[in-house]
């Protein structure tokens, strides 16, 4: 780019839902833009050559519409991660078309206005910005073709890939029902409810509202005032609801109505992702298996040992702290907002440095606006009502505040609150009981910078304390540790960067930010031959020799025993799946791969020949996916595909 180009460059803006901008006007604003969002190029030159929309923009545009959000770019052309501005001539004939299509039966919904559709100049040709919000829950699946089964879109892995029929149906179910639990089971009675579970729930509402006149009903008419119980007004058909059932019912009734209903309480003893638990609540057999009697069996769990001194009030000794408040509406929430027809089950974790939360469904409202409170959209609102009338959890919208409110009154790191999609739709909670800021890193940090460090905004130095505590951190993992939006945390890390106060290696997705006096390993690097040096395990050398007599053999070290021996414990280790990779399934390998890549580095290429797997497909379907999911670390993160990339087990990873 010349430099009166730049000079002469007009900003334009980016305007999210949230209304927070974000200037076009180089070529490296796009990089930016791609390392932050969902982004999208097409060339859209046309048959002349003057600007057409391309066929497949639509099926991005649903693919955004269903997942995230995100912009495409009309009139540049991406390749390997590097962009030229192609530009379109006649742009204004391609917005008119753009907006015709996009009101025609082509799409099932118009999510696009003139705020988020408009020309940006770069370098003397114009190419045309598109922004497409996340939909609604009333409005997704966003299809094409009138045909939502076939033609409905996700984003996955800077993809398009079609929304399978399960999800689509879910989606819609989504769309038409406010509430999940509100359905009436017409053949679900009295007989399916544990009488003992009523029986505590009635006492503990009696307790808490002493003189309410429900207190005197009988147990049908109780069940029909709080909504477990109702009778179909249109056919007259009459029952549980899915409410009554859930709250109340047996496990093996319940399981008859949500086949994959599964319940989980696990109390693991380290700081760490392994399945090693010494107090677990499941589903076996032993209890009713409901959720009122889930839930308080596990608030029990999670707060009997809690470390927080209790608060007084007016010479009153405060039981409920902020930290118990804070447990309780996370229990409350990942129950309430859970999709009972989901394939993952609930989950919930107690370890020494953290508690977390599993919930089967996505979010119903974007993650950010659910950390704002204010904006209720529950997924089960009568199990909701049903807990907030024995004082177990709050007015719906304001649950996650609490959360937030009671893990800043330790000063702990933000709970983090993110949506998975693999290997099935899930939403997690993980609150971490870490200081927010290190002592010795903010110490340091003052020293060094000074005036630079301290007049930082609260986000910047949230960032520059983070990343000077760690080793290395993603641009994906830096927005997870936030509820700011991820344009704002890329704008606050260039301007770290600027300040020396961290720095950055790689390049798009493979850039990692860290503390200037780190040098991130690569395969060049002094820090990476220290690596392939003293912590990668390659496989040890077989011990030959031309000649039959003894004397000429080679030495065999200490230390090549002790690799011999290694080698054969991993192929142990990686005996059962090995060569059956179809047979045993894609969890079973899983599960080596990880105890494999337990305290130690291993190459791709011994990992290849312990699995008796290719190393494309070892790569494409296992390593990178566990990777993405924080499951595994890379010796060499800023160069993901190098042949001598090797990969550990990350005690930092995915927590459920």
């Amino acid at each position: 780019m010349t430099e009166t180009s730049v000079e002469n460059k007009v900003s334009q803006k980016i305007i999210s839902e949230d209304m927070q901008l974000f200037d076009i006007a180089t070529l490296e604003d796009i990089s930016l833009l791609k390392e932050s969002s969902e982004l999208e190029c097409k060339t859209a030159g046309g048959r002349d050559g003057k600007g057409a929309i391309p066929k497949d923009m639509w099926e991005t545009y649903s693919a955004f519409a269903n997942t995230d959000g995100g912009t495409i770019l009309l009139g540049v052309k991406e390749s390997k991660g590097r962009f030229s501005i192609q530009g379109i001539t006649n742009v204004d004939k391609v917005k008119t078309d753009l907006f015709n299509t996009a009101n025609s039966q082509k799409v099932s919904v118009n999510l696009l206005s003139n705020q988020s559709v408009y020309e940006a100049n770069i370098d003397g040709k114009t190419i045309l910005v598109v922004g497409v919000r996340r939909a609604r829950r009333d409005e997704r699946p966003v299809f094409l073709n009138a045909n939502p089964l076939d033609n409905s879109y996700c984003r996955a892995h800077e993809a398009d890939q079609k929304l399978s029929s399960e999800q689509v149906k879910r989606m819609l179910a989504e769309q038409v029902e406010d509430s999940r639990d509100n359905q009436v089971l017409p053949f679900y009675g009295i007989e399916d409810i544990d009488l003992e579970s009523l029986r505590i729930y009635r006492q503990n509402f009696a307790n808490l509202n002493t003189n309410h006149v429900w207190n005197e009903l009988p147990d049908h008419q109780f069940l029909n005032k709080i909504g477990g119980w109702r009778i179909n007004r249109e056919t007259g058909e009459q029952g549980l609801t899915v409410a009554g059932l859930l709250m109340f019912g047996t496990h093996p009734v319940i399981q008859e109505k949500f086949p994959y209903f599964m319940l989980d309480y696990q109390e693991r003893p380290e700081a760490k992702t392994e399945r090693r638990w010494v107090d677990r609540i499941t589903l076996d057999g032993s209890w009713s298996g409901n959720l009122y009697d889930f839930a308080r069996r596990v608030y029990r769990k999670l707060t009997e040992d809690i470390k927080v001194p209790f608060e007084l009030v007016d010479g009153v000794r405060q039981e409920d702290t902020p930290v118990h408040i804070a447990l309780r509406e996370a229990l409350a929430n990942v129950i309430v907002h859970a999709d009972y027809t989901g394939r993952a089950s609930i989950l919930v974790v107690k370890r020494p440095d953290m508690f977390g939360f599993r919930n089967p469904g996505l979010m119903r409202v974007p993650v950010e606006i659910a950390l704002q409170g204010g904006e209720p959209d529950c997924r089960n609102r009568l199990l909701h009502q049903m807990f907030r009338y024995i004082k177990f959890g709050e007015q719906s919208g304001s649950g996650i505040p609490k959360i937030l409110d009671g893990w800043q009154s330790q000063h702990w790191s933000p709970p983090l609150l993110r949506e998975a999609t693999e290997p099935y739709e899930q939403t997690l909670l993980e609150l971490k009981m870490i200081d927010l800021y290190p002592s010795k890193v903010v110490e340091n940090l003052t020293q060094q910078f000074g005036e630079k460090f301290s007049s930082l905004s609260e986000l910047e130095r949230s960032l520059a304390i983070s990343i000077n505590a760690d080793f290395y951190l993603t641009h994906q993992q830096l927005v997870t540790q936030t509820s700011a939006h991820a344009r704002e945390v890329t704008l606050a890390l260039v301007k770290l960067e600027k300040l020396g106060i961290i720095k950055s290696s790689g390049h798009q997705k493979s850039k990692v930010y860290h503390s200037p006096d780190i040098e991130v390993p690569t395969p060049d690097n002094a820090s990476g031959q220290f690596m392939a040096d003293y912590v990668i395990l390659n496989k040890p050398q077989e011990v030959t020799s031309d000649s039959e007599s003894p004397d000429l053999a080679p030495d065999i070290t200490p230390d090549m025993e002790e690799a011999q021996e290694e080698w054969i414990a991993l192929q142990e280790i990686a005996k059962p799946v090995k060569g059956k990779i179809r047979k045993v399934g894609k969890e079973a390998v899983i599960k080596a791969i990880l105890e494999i890549c337990e305290n130690r580095y291993i190459s791709i290429s011994d990992l290849s020949e312990l699995l008796d797997m290719k190393v494309d497909t070892l790569r494409k379907n296992y390593l990178t996916p566990l990777v993405r999911e924080e499951k595994l670390k890379l010796a060499y993160p800023t160069e993901k595909n190098h042949p001598k990339q090797a990969y550990s087990k990350n005690d930092r990873g995915n927590e459920k």
